[in-house]
């Protein structure tokens, strides 16, 4: 991307260096993760609005806003089994034009049924596109240059949490549900435009020849101990994220916070922090590696948990703000391990690893939302700690097998 792989690869630039060179590739990383998943969380922040233009219960509609996760975990692993033959570029390029069109028949859904196949169908095509840039940049980047790219990719998703977030509350505060659809649908298309014009100028990814058929491959990875637990871990994080993120809207809009439809908006600043401190996560790992790392990160986002059962806005801000901070540092870790671990057919290990990422926030929603709906917020932050905890454990197992220039 705008000169990505020869920089990468004759010139071995390290996130910590100050190069100009650097800095655009992690800018123009960044930028194409955030108009890539902007969709994903966007409408998390009109929620309630949604659940009130259905009429269904928060529940059923934390469900079919997050059905774009089911739509994820399946391309993620369709993707991932066909990667070696689909040209980066041409496939990321596709997906995102793609993906403006179920956004747009959003904006006229009759019914709750027919949104949440749009969200699936989204689900599709952001996932296409999530999964072939993170199998580009594992096959771009050097071991030492990965961490700092992925970091990149993942800062790029916490801006568009926070950004997507706010906007989708302004837009529909102002314009109406529908046209924040729209709205949404000319970003996608802005990122199609972004790839187009940057992945244009890296020589073109053939077909790569494989040893072994794709199925063969994905057992392979499944045998491998530390490679399962990334896997693990990366549905347990999107489904502490999902609990936290999608059900607190509820909270944050009844009795005692009662928090308008612009002033919800504005709560996701909390996700300000994680834009900043998720770029360090690549030197983190170099550091301290990539387990202590990941421990540190789950335990942040623990301590935020207490936090958010407070009656005081400012507390639940706080904690979701160590919330955010912490999970998405700990999949900006796992990631890049996944990376790292995966020495053949990475495309199919990233692709694996989406699979269940994705996974995780529809079990996430699916499971946290009926504890909300049945014994209230406590008993949803409860499955989130759990879901860290389980994590934690997991990530004892995160050892590379193969030499590596950094601590496992």
């Amino acid at each position: 991307m705008t000169d990505i792989s020869a920089h990468l690869k004759s010139e071995a630039m390290e996130m910590q260096g100050h190069s100009p060179g650097v800095v655009l590739r992690s800018l123009v990383i960044g930028l194409t993760a955030f108009l890539t998943v902007v969709d994903l969380f966007a409408t998390q922040a009109i929620l309630p609005s949604l659940t009130r233009h259905y009429n269904v219960s928060p529940a059923a509609m934390g469900f079919a806003v997050n059905a774009s996760t089911m739509g994820m975990a399946i391309a993620g692993l369709v993707v991932g089994f066909l990667s070696p033959h689909i040209d980066r570029r041409l496939g990321i390029l596709a997906s995102l034009v793609l993906l403006a069109i179920p956004t747009a028949l959003l904006a006229s859904a009759p019914n709750l049924t027919v949104f949440t196949v749009l969200r699936v169908a989204q689900g599709l095509c952001m996932a296409s596109a999530f999964a072939l840039t993170l199998a580009y940049l594992g096959e771009q980047c050097n071991q030492m240059d990965t961490g700092g790219a992925f970091a990149a990719y993942i800062t790029g998703n916490v801006a568009s949490n926070l950004i997507g977030r706010l906007v989708s509350a302004a837009v529909v505060d102002t314009l109406g549900l529908a046209s924040n659809f729209y709205f949404f649908a000319l970003l996608n298309l802005a990122g199609a435009v972004l790839v187009y014009f940057t992945i244009q100028r890296v020589k073109p990814m053939h077909a790569m020849s494989m040893a072994q058929s794709p199925f063969a491959a994905t057992i392979e990875h499944w045998r491998n101990p530390a490679l399962r637990s990334a896997f693990a871990i990366g549905f347990c994080i999107l489904f502490a994220f999902i609990g936290t993120f999608t059900f607190v809207n509820f909270v944050l809009v009844r009795a005692p916070l009662s928090l308008g439809r612009m002033d919800l908006g504005f709560v996701y600043f909390v996700f300000a922090p994680s834009v900043v401190t998720t770029l360090f996560a690549g030197r983190a790992v170099a550091r301290f590696g990539t387990r202590p790392t990941t421990w540190g990160a789950l335990a942040v986002a623990a301590a935020g948990l207490p936090l958010m059962l407070s009656s005081h806005l400012p507390e639940v801000l706080t904690g979701m703000v160590l919330v955010g901070v912490g999970t998405f540092f700990a999949q900006a870790c796992a990631t890049g391990f996944v990376a790292q671990a995966a020495s053949d057919n990475r495309g199919i290990a990233s692709g694996t690893y989406l699979a269940c990422y994705f996974l995780g926030g529809l079990v996430g929603s699916a499971v946290l939302g009926q504890l909300f709906d049945r014994f209230g917020w406590i008993a949803c932050v409860a499955g989130v700690g759990a879901s860290l905890a389980i994590a934690a454990l997991l990530t004892a197992r995160l050892t590379l097998t193969q030499p590596a220039g950094s601590p496992a």
